[in-house]
């Protein structure tokens, strides 16, 4: 950890400026497992009980009650938990230091991975620090907004701080308006909420031998879409997003994450957008050894709204998964399945 543990800081920091709120970004790299992620969480929470996890490797840290009791500032209790990081779990980490989390995500986004930066709570320095940078940095600015915003010369932070609220209210209605107009001046009143990781779903396919064929990586898939969407449907949840972790020959893994349009737990819903996930890997060429599929930010089933279509294919495609449902829980999980699935899955 020695070697590439280094601060920044945006501007002079000096003692007299740890006081106040102090907000931790933290950003554990390369983390692929969940129970690891979970430890991570138990470990920042020694150093502070207002800890937020960020899934799937993040974390919000409000340390401004803990720094008198360490002894130290906001900046040495970061190198501790990198330290800590470090030494139990072999990851290297960045932490982003602010009096908010949207700067404390954004000066730990500024720069190479695997270091500890600040951003004084000042006026002057917010301003500096965002003045140049694409109103796309802001944290909840997507590309249609950022176009949208370009397409009026506002094409940076600086120049979104410098137009009149109005103005913005006018392009992006009232409410995002002022949303955008606050975030440009470093303002972020949100709150770090204690909270854990949501829970998930898990279910895994591990290859006989590492493989290539398209058409069987496709067939794994709809296994495990099949037996997630069983588990969600059998334990009255529904899913918000799902996480494809794809784990190749030499070890090494890729994993995506992306949200569904609505939070569901039926199978068709499912399995596109895992095939949707699939497809943009680009997988052609790549020794797949295992998938491995998680149902993220589960809610209960009946709080999930369902889109009417007013299609009958799809008011079909339900019924007969009810039925398949009723008879695998009368005859077993491996009485009725997709047409398309191996049979062999961990």
């Amino acid at each position: 950890m020695s070697g590439d543990s280094k601060e920044e800081t945006h501007g002079m920091r000096s003692k007299e400026e740890t006081h106040g709120v102090q907000i931790m970004y933290i950003h554990f790299h390369d983390l692929a497992d969940e129970q690891i992620y979970r430890h991570l969480l138990s470990l920042l929470a020694e150093f502070t009980p207002q800890v937020q996890a960020l899934p799937p490797d993040a974390a919000l840290a409000d340390v401004s009650g803990s720094l008198r009791y360490f002894g130290t500032d906001a900046p040495g209790l970061a190198e501790r938990i990198r330290v800590r990081t470090g030494g139990l779990y072999g990851l290297r980490s960045t932490v982003g230091i602010a009096a908010n989390p949207m700067l404390a995500r954004m000066v730990a986004a500024d720069g190479p991975p695997s270091a500890v930066r600040t951003l004084p709570d000042d006026l002057g320095e917010v301003a500096a620090f965002l003045a140049e940078k694409p109103a796309a940095a802001l944290h909840g600015v997507g590309p249609a907004t950022s176009r949208t915003l370009s397409s009026y010369g506002l094409d940076s932070i600086g120049r979104i701080a410098a137009a009149p609220l109005g103005t913005l209210q006018r392009i992006l209605g009232a409410a995002a308006g002022r949303r955008l107009h606050d975030a440009a001046r470093g303002l972020d009143p949100t709150p770090v909420i204690p909270a854990g990781p949501p829970r998930t779903l898990r279910v895994e396919h591990r290859f006989p031998q590492d493989e290539l064929d398209h058409d069987r990586q496709r067939a794994a898939l709809l296994a495990l879409t099949d037996r997630l969407g069983l588990q969600l449907r059998g334990e009255a949840q529904a899913a918000r997003a799902l996480t494809l972790t794809v784990r190749y020959a030499d070890r090494s893994t890729t994993t995506r994450t992306r949200t569904l349009r609505e939070a569901t737990a039926h199978t068709p819903p499912l399995t596109a957008l895992t095939y949707t996930l699939h497809d943009k890997l680009a997988l052609q060429r790549a020794r797949v050894r295992s998938f491995a599929l998680r149902a993220d930010d589960l809610v209960p089933a009946e709080h999930a709204s369902h889109q009417l279509l007013f299609d009958p294919t799809d008011d079909k495609a339900r019924r007969i998964e009810e039925a398949v449902d009723r008879a695998r829980k009368k005859y077993g999980a491996n009485a009725v399945g997709p047409a398309a699935a191996p049979t062999h899955a961990a």
